[in-house]
Protein backbone atom coordinates (compact mmCIF):
# COMPACT_ATOMS: atom_id res chain seq x y z
CA UNK A 1 0.00 0.00 0.00
CA UNK A 2 1.48 3.33 -1.05
CA UNK A 3 2.29 5.79 1.70
CA UNK A 4 2.15 3.34 4.57
CA UNK A 5 5.59 4.42 5.80
CA UNK A 6 4.72 8.12 5.94
CA UNK A 7 5.04 9.90 9.28
CA UNK A 8 3.75 13.09 10.86
CA UNK A 9 2.17 15.74 8.70
CA UNK A 10 2.86 13.78 5.48
CA UNK A 11 0.80 10.86 6.80
CA UNK A 12 -2.02 13.23 7.76
CA UNK A 13 -1.97 14.84 4.30
CA UNK A 14 -2.09 11.43 2.60
CA UNK A 15 -4.91 10.27 4.88
CA UNK A 16 -6.88 13.47 4.17
CA UNK A 17 -6.35 13.03 0.41
CA UNK A 18 -7.45 9.38 0.53
CA UNK A 19 -10.53 10.29 2.57
CA UNK A 20 -11.57 12.99 0.12
CA UNK A 21 -11.09 10.56 -2.76
CA UNK A 22 -13.40 8.13 -0.96
CA UNK A 23 -16.09 10.77 -0.47
CA UNK A 24 -15.81 11.81 -4.14
CA UNK A 25 -16.09 8.19 -5.30
CA UNK A 26 -19.11 7.55 -3.11
CA UNK A 27 -20.75 10.78 -4.29
CA UNK A 28 -20.13 9.86 -7.94
CA UNK A 29 -21.41 6.27 -7.73
CA UNK A 30 -23.92 6.01 -4.88
CA UNK A 31 -27.35 7.64 -5.17
CA UNK A 32 -28.22 6.82 -1.55
CA UNK A 33 -25.12 8.66 -0.33
CA UNK A 34 -26.01 11.74 -2.37
CA UNK A 35 -29.54 11.70 -0.93
CA UNK A 36 -28.23 11.37 2.62
CA UNK A 37 -25.74 14.22 2.10
CA UNK A 38 -28.58 16.46 0.87
CA UNK A 39 -30.71 15.41 3.85
CA UNK A 40 -27.84 16.22 6.21
CA UNK A 41 -27.26 19.57 4.51
CA UNK A 42 -30.91 20.53 4.87
CA UNK A 43 -31.46 19.11 8.35
CA UNK A 44 -28.33 20.54 10.01
CA UNK A 45 -29.52 24.17 9.95
CA UNK A 46 -32.95 22.91 11.02
CA UNK A 47 -31.35 21.34 14.11
CA UNK A 48 -30.13 24.79 15.15
CA UNK A 49 -33.61 26.22 14.64
CA UNK A 50 -35.46 23.42 16.46
CA UNK A 51 -33.50 23.50 19.70
CA UNK A 52 -31.12 25.70 21.62
CA UNK A 53 -29.88 22.83 23.79
CA UNK A 54 -26.37 21.81 22.66
CA UNK A 55 -26.85 18.15 23.59
CA UNK A 56 -30.00 17.88 21.49
CA UNK A 57 -28.28 19.57 18.56
CA UNK A 58 -25.39 17.14 18.87
CA UNK A 59 -27.80 14.19 18.83
CA UNK A 60 -29.72 15.49 15.82
CA UNK A 61 -26.64 16.28 13.75
CA UNK A 62 -24.63 13.33 15.09
CA UNK A 63 -27.31 10.84 14.05
CA UNK A 64 -27.17 12.23 10.50
CA UNK A 65 -23.37 12.05 10.40
CA UNK A 66 -23.48 8.49 11.72
CA UNK A 67 -25.84 7.58 8.87
CA UNK A 68 -23.32 8.99 6.37
CA UNK A 69 -20.56 6.94 8.00
CA UNK A 70 -22.65 3.78 7.80
CA UNK A 71 -23.47 4.48 4.14
CA UNK A 72 -19.76 4.91 3.34
CA UNK A 73 -18.99 1.56 4.98
CA UNK A 74 -21.90 -0.08 3.14
CA UNK A 75 -20.60 1.28 -0.16
CA UNK A 76 -17.10 0.00 0.66
CA UNK A 77 -18.47 -3.49 1.37
CA UNK A 78 -20.42 -3.47 -1.89
CA UNK A 79 -17.42 -2.30 -3.91
CA UNK A 80 -15.19 -4.95 -2.33
CA UNK A 81 -17.69 -7.73 -2.98
CA UNK A 82 -18.17 -6.58 -6.58
CA UNK A 83 -14.38 -6.45 -7.05
CA UNK A 84 -14.16 -10.11 -6.07
CA UNK A 85 -16.70 -11.11 -8.69
CA UNK A 86 -20.07 -10.14 -10.12
CA UNK A 87 -21.43 -13.70 -10.25
CA UNK A 88 -23.86 -14.60 -7.47
CA UNK A 89 -22.41 -16.15 -4.36
CA UNK A 90 -24.37 -16.75 -1.17
CA UNK A 91 -21.69 -15.18 1.05
CA UNK A 92 -21.42 -12.13 -1.21
CA UNK A 93 -25.16 -11.62 -1.00
CA UNK A 94 -25.05 -12.09 2.75
CA UNK A 95 -22.29 -9.48 3.16
CA UNK A 96 -24.20 -6.95 1.06
CA UNK A 97 -27.46 -7.64 2.90
CA UNK A 98 -25.82 -7.21 6.30
CA UNK A 99 -24.23 -3.92 5.26
CA UNK A 100 -27.59 -2.78 3.92
CA UNK A 101 -29.22 -3.72 7.23
CA UNK A 102 -26.71 -1.45 8.98
CA UNK A 103 -27.95 1.45 6.82
CA UNK A 104 -31.54 0.54 7.71
CA UNK A 105 -30.77 0.67 11.44
CA UNK A 106 -28.88 3.94 10.96
CA UNK A 107 -31.92 5.39 9.22
CA UNK A 108 -34.15 4.22 12.05
CA UNK A 109 -31.77 5.86 14.54
CA UNK A 110 -32.03 9.18 12.67
CA UNK A 111 -35.83 8.99 12.57
CA UNK A 112 -36.13 8.01 16.23
CA UNK A 113 -33.70 10.69 17.39
CA UNK A 114 -35.46 13.45 15.47
CA UNK A 115 -38.94 12.28 16.52
CA UNK A 116 -38.07 12.06 20.19
CA UNK A 117 -36.47 15.52 20.24
CA UNK A 118 -39.28 17.09 18.19
CA UNK A 119 -41.97 15.57 20.37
Amino acid sequence: MAGQNLKGIQRLKAAWSNSLAGVKACWAHEEAFRQEVVLTGLATPLAFYITEIPTERALLIGSLLLLLIIELINSAVEATVDRIGLEYHELSGKAKDIASAAVLFGSLLVALTWLLILL
